[in-house]
């Protein structure tokens, strides 16, 4: 029996609130695409999300997420989120929607959009710049 998109989105969001990158890869289809709309390029394939989780958790080791809504679909959702944590010393909280593509039970594409603007408010830095430097 499938799980449901509840039960996909509920493993999901603790995979991350546990700052566990490989729970959170292995719900990724093996061709799966995360993008970080406006930061950096698509991260496609297992391994390459679970780079990018690993680099966005090293830079936010307190990283966390406040669900605020989500929407369900046949085969996808959205949630709305504050997105807050500690990055290079100063604190931060943006907005943030993600859109999810479920297939079999897995993630097959991973869409987020970020406030980056009130971001670079906050931090006083290009956060694409940041990235780039990492090889992201």
């Amino acid at each position: 029996m499938s799980k449901s998109l509840v039960d996909i989105a509920k493993e999901y969001s603790r995979a991350w609130a546990e700052h566990d990158p490989d729970a959170i890869a292995e719900m990724h289809t093996d061709d799966s695409v995360f993008h970080l709309h406006d930061i950096c390029t698509p991260a496609t394939g297992r391994s390459a999300v679970r780079d990018l989780i690993v680099a966005l958790l090293a830079a936010t080791p307190d990283l966390r997420f406040e669900l605020k809504r989500i929407h369900f679909g046949s085969e996808h959702f959205v949630s709305e989120y504050v997105m807050s944590g500690t990055a290079e010393g100063q604190s931060f909280a943006i907005s943030g929607a993600d859109v999810f593509t479920i297939s079999d039970g897995l993630v097959a594409r991973k869409d987020s959009y970020l406030d980056w603007l009130t971001y670079q408010q906050q931090m006083g830095f290009d956060p694409a710049s940041r990235f780039r430097a990492l090889g992201l």
